[in-house]
């Protein structure tokens, strides 16, 4: 899809907004019938502009009240050991997030748990003990004054 047209960007933001809209409701609400619709959120997602659906879980009401930023520097750089990592850290079902970044880090980690001493146990033990890791420094997150992982669609 070399180009998105105002019905496509229509599409995207109200997919958005909510991933379990009806193709009947989205259709309404971009100004298309169900038939063509259905097309272009096909065409979207074959062409990766949409990656996929999923809740939004509440993570406190679960029982995962503990979050936290790990900065992580690691001892080298080089490629296959950057790539090394990142293989690591998606065995590590206590990091959600993982953004190789710029700057004082190597990578910033976005913990989840369910109290602090499970946190504490995996900076301590897995995530400090890696290969390669250098430096780990954490925040624990207190509170959340903005979540909004959408796009900021124009």
């Amino acid at each position: 899809m070399a180009k998105l047209d105002t019905i496509d960007w229509k599409i995207l933001r109200e997919l958005q907004k909510d991933g379990r809209a009806t193709n009947v409701d989205l259709a309404a609400r971009v100004g298309l019938s169900p038939p063509p619709t259905l097309r272009r959120v096909q065409a979207l997602e074959k062409a990766g502009y949409i990656k996929g659906y999923r809740a939004q879980l509440d993570a406190e009401m679960l029982d995962y009240g503990v979050k936290l930023f790990a900065l992580v520097g690691l001892k080298s750089q080089a490629q296959s050991e950057m790539a090394d990592f990142e293989r690591r850290v998606k065995g590590w079902p206590i990091v959600r997030e993982c953004h190789a970044v710029s700057g004082g880090a190597d990578f910033i980690l976005k913990c989840v748990a369910r109290d602090l001493q499970s946190i504490q146990a995996f900076v301590m033990g897995a995530l400090s003990k890696a290969p390669n890791v250098e430096s780990v420094k954490t925040s624990l997150i207190l509170h959340v004054a903005k979540d909004e992982p959408e796009v900021p669609l124009p």
